[in-house]
């Protein structure tokens, strides 16, 4: 990840921090009948609790092979 946010969009802080969803909220493949889910990491502001962005833990498990 080489653009890496630094700032909300919505408030304009700068101060943002991580979280992590798993449990009944994991993302699964699709494509995939029987995939292993993945969790689901997202980047928050601290200030107002905007989710800024969000992207899967193991990308690898999207491949179509």
């Amino acid at each position: 990840m080489s653009n890496r946010v630094t700032e909300c969009p919505k408030c304009g802080c700068r101060e943002l921090g991580q979280g992590k969803q798993d449990g009944y909220a994991v993302m699964y493949n699709a494509n995939k009948r029987l995939s292993m889910g993945t969790k689901i990491l997202h980047t928050i502001c601290t200030r107002c609790g905007f989710i800024i962005e969000s992207y899967v833990e193991k990308p690898e498990r999207f491949e179509n092979k």
